[in-house]
């Protein structure tokens, strides 16, 4: 079956991101075996009305997919399709699939096969299409291509109809600014490129994902500012390689990093987590990495994966570095940036791996005691390099699986924390359904018994005791988000956002302890928090004198009704803003004048108008 090409009367260029054609203008091929009537959940006709059915979505695989499946059900709750999380009531299923491990992609074919059996109309998307277009298992169904996510609607309605419809080719990037239904409200994933530059013998996502195909700056920026104003509170840079970022249309990745930053609020209420990055792109950046590490609206926190601590299986792997190469990375960057963590991925039985290359790979796991180790055993994926490499006996990689694995979990990462004060940013509910998830600068997950409405907040916390996987904490107090607002055209940028260039948050990345500052307050030096978000007094007299009353009235008021409370907690936390006076209950003097200003400004101007109608009509 032929793609369905992106055909749009009198354009070159295809529909615009988002952008709903007309069916006459995609080529639909219907299914010649099937011609009859889509029924729904309750075994009745289901109505032709495009939007008006429910659609359940499984999503596969990595962040990237993650986003990719965000922004699909996005678009079709925009509409007007429901969205639900069970498949018995949906009338169409969306899969969204990953071809990293071969688990992953038979758990697919489990479902398809499903929901083939249970008559469900599927459209599958993901890597694994985009891959491998001529599955057996994708018979019979609609496939969208991981750069045709933003025509899923068409797919969908088309796949309603009972067509099969494919679209897999497109030369652009799908728009950012689609709209999207995120499974965490406070976490935004936000892919900053697609594709790598990477040719690793065992990686099948280069298939599907393609060369490196980098977003703008411009563009990255603005989706930032955007879900800053949503209310996201993590903000996810996500990509196949996001060191490679940059290197197709002539930037790199420090450049992005700290654009992104210069957006964060100072207050630290919304953080950047930085994607996984291959170690041959960071090294050439490593001071410049680190530097934004250390800034406080930064998690402390990188996965950088080695995939074996053998030189002689990295070639093989053709992963483009050395074990000392990634050595470098690590120990500069924990030297550089205190507290900080690195995860790291390893690949277990590589085709030709030895006993003395796997020895190897213990003894760099060892060394560095990484508090998160991605193992996996190796799997061949079919049109690889390394699939017709000699493989290693299963056998062999079940039990150095297990051995890794044994030498990992014996590790006691958390050990020393307990007791200590640490703010952490909360986004989540644990799976047992008690404690609220956070995170502290450098990404070490805290449990916290806490109300639901702490979702989404910063908070203080003493860690109570210390486990394996994570730590658990009591809550001492929340900090209250500060809204920063640019006061005129005139100001400085760097007094309304977490910027490395601004002197406050310069003299708080510097600091040995980054989780006692967020960016400005006395911890920091500098400009304090109050300052930049109000401006307290700082009106010089003359100049109040050249303006009008009521606006130096309300500057007056906003002066007096800013209170400093007491210091939060003994390690010197930043002070915070309470905004007092309007639950007083009480009119104060400023209030009465500011009234009085408003009535006299009202009074006079209708007077004019009055005595401006009376000259119209005499004349």
């Amino acid at each position: 079956m032929e793609d369905i090409e992106d055909l749009l009367v009198g354009s070159t260029g295809g529909a615009p991101p988002g952008f709903r054609l007309p069916v006459t203008a995609v080529g639909l091929k219907p299914k010649k075996t099937k011609n009859k009537p889509l029924l729904n959940k309750n075994n009745t006709l289901a109505p032709n009305i495009p939007g008006t059915q429910t659609i359940y979505i499984k999503t596969f695989g990595c962040s990237h997919n993650q986003s990719d499946s965000e922004y699909m059900a996005g678009q079709l709750s925009a509409f007007g399709y429901s969205l639900s999380d069970n498949p018995d009531e949906a009338d169409l299923w969306l899969i969204n699939t990953c071809t990293v491990k071969s688990p992953s992609q038979s758990a697919m074919d489990t479902l398809i096969t499903k929901g083939k059996n249970a008559k469900k109309p599927l459209v599958v998307a993901g890597c694994v299409p985009q891959g491998s277009r001529d599955l057996k298992e994708l018979e019979g169904v609609s496939v969208v291509g991981v750069q045709q996510i933003d025509r899923v609607v068409e797919v969908v309605e088309e796949t309603l109809k009972g067509h099969e419809v494919r679209l897999l080719t497109r030369k652009t990037l799908p728009a950012l600014d689609l709209p999207k239904v995120r499974k965490n409200e406070f976490v935004e994933i936000l892919p900053i490129n697609v594709g790598c530059l990477g040719a690793c013998t065992y990686c099948k996502t280069k298939h599907a994902r393609g060369h490196l195909g980098s977003y703008i700056v411009d563009s990255l920026v603005g989706r930032v500012r955007t879900v800053i104003a949503d209310g996201v509170k993590e903000i996810w840079l996500s990509s196949e390689d996001t060191g490679a970022y940059g290197r197709d249309i002539g930037v790199n990745l420090p450049i992005l990093l700290k654009a992104i930053v210069a957006e964060l609020p100072p207050d630290a209420s919304t953080m950047l987590r930085i994607g996984m990055t291959n170690p041959p792109f960071i090294l050439e950046h490593l001071k410049e990495i680190a530097d934004v590490l250390h800034h406080p609206c930064v998690y402390s926190f990188l996965h950088v994966p080695v995939q074996s601590g053998s030189d002689a299986v990295l070639t093989a792997m053709n992963r483009e570095y050395t074990v000392s190469e990634f050595r470098t990375v690590v120990d500069t960057l924990t030297e550089l940036v205190p507290g900080m963590q690195i995860a790291t991925d390893i690949i277990c039985g590589f085709p030709g791996e030895t006993d003395e290359d796997f020895a190897q790979t213990i003894g760099l796991i060892n060394k560095y005691k990484f508090p998160q180790v991605h193992i996996s055993q190796f799997y061949p994926r079919p049109g690889t390099p390394a699939a017709k490499m000699k493989k290693v006996p299963s056998t062999i990689v079940k039990k150095r699986s297990r051995e890794l694995t044994s030498v990992f979990e014996a590790f006691t990462p958390y050990n020393g924390m307990e007791g200590r004060v640490e703010r952490i940013w909360i986004t989540d509910i644990a799976t047992d359904g008690v404690h609220l998830v956070g995170h502290t600068k450098g990404y070490v997950q805290v449990l916290v018994v806490a109300p639901e409405s702490m979702l989404g907040t910063s908070a203080i916390v003493k860690i109570t005791s210390v486990g394996r996987w994570s730590v658990f904490g009591e809550v001492i107090e929340t900090i209250q988000d500060v809204n920063y607002k640019k006061t005129s055209s005139t100001r400085s940028s760097s007094e309304n956002k977490c910027s490395p260039c601004s002197d406050p948050c310069n003299a708080c990345a510097s600091s040995r302890v980054q989780e006692t500052c967020a960016c400005g307050p006395e911890g920091c030096g500098g400009t304090t928090l109050e300052e930049s978000a109000v401006s307290t007094n700082a009106i010089p007299q003359e100049d109040r004198s050249s303006r009008n009353l009521i606006g130096w009235l309300l500057r007056k008021r906003k002066n007096n009704v800013v209170q400093k409370m007491e210091s939060e907690v003994s390690s010197g936390f930043k002070k915070k803003l309470e905004w007092v006076g309007e639950s007083k209950g009480s009119w104060n003097v400023v209030d009465r004048v500011l009234l009085g200003g408003i009535l006299v400004s009202f009074l006079t101007i209708l007077t004019l108008l009055i005595h401006h109608g009376f000259r119209t009509l005499s004349n």
